[in-house]
Formats: C-alpha cells, structure tokens, sequence
C-alpha cells in the first residue's frame, strides 16, 4: 500500500463514462448489492447521517483497497480461466470468466463509481469547511 505501485492504482479509472456504467449494468449491479444478502458483505463501506471529511477520506480508503482486491482477484482467476482456454475447456473457462467478471470485475468498477462520488463529496465538504 506504500508503493507507488499502489497509489496509481488507487486513482485508476477503468470506465470513466457513466453513459458506458449503465450500458453494461452496473446500475442493476448496484441494486443487487444494495437490496440482496451481498450488503452484509464489507460494512466498512457505509456512511453514517452525519457526514465529516475524516470519515469520507477513510471511507475512500476502504472504497480503495477492495477494488484492488478485486482487481487483484479477477487477474488471477482471468488467468485460471486463460488456461483452461488453451487446454481446449473452452465451456468451463467461459464459465468462469463468467463468474469472474460478476464477482470481481463488477464490484471493482462499482468501487470505482462510488470513489468518484466520494470525491465529489469529499470536495463540497472541503468547501463548507473553509467557508
């Protein structure tokens, strides 16, 4: 997390159009998050009513390092899936590219999505303070 491998990372932005994130669904697969068993999932990744800066900047921390978990995560399962490609198991790799790109390319680009929100807040509160 110290490298500066990590913090251009943390600034990726892999879609940047929001156009484009509905096109491919992830509005629907913002729904699914929101209203499904998968909210439980981090609940470091909530806002409380109130709102202050250090929160936010820490909430876009957390925002940060499951998307590059996940990242991390479909790179590796991509791979696995490659390799079952090129031994000719073409159904069981589109299978699991699948399933990669549901449980770990989604999320990743909705973490995205939400840290450019974020940073929209981030900002309006910066403002409110130095006003």
């Amino acid at each position: 997390m110290k490298t500066e491998y990590y913090k251009n990372l943390s600034s990726l932005n892999i879609i940047k159009s929001k156009t484009l994130n509905k096109k491919i669904g992830l509005a629907n697969f913002k729904w699914i998050v929101k209203n499904t068993p998968f909210k439980y999932f981090n609940q470091k990744l909530k806002l409380k009513n109130k709102i202050e800066i250090t929160e936010l900047n820490e909430l876009r921390k957390e925002m940060t390092i499951s998307e590059i978990s996940h990242l991390i995560g479909f790179g590796f399962v991509a791979i696995f899936a490659l390799a079952k490609f090129i031994n000719v198991n073409y159904l069981f790799g589109f299978i699991i590219m699948i399933m990669n790109t549901l449980m770990n390319l989604y999320p990743s680009l909705l973490q995205q999505a939400n840290k450019r929100r974020i940073d929209k807040l981030i900002h309006i509160v910066a403002n409110k303070t130095h006003a």
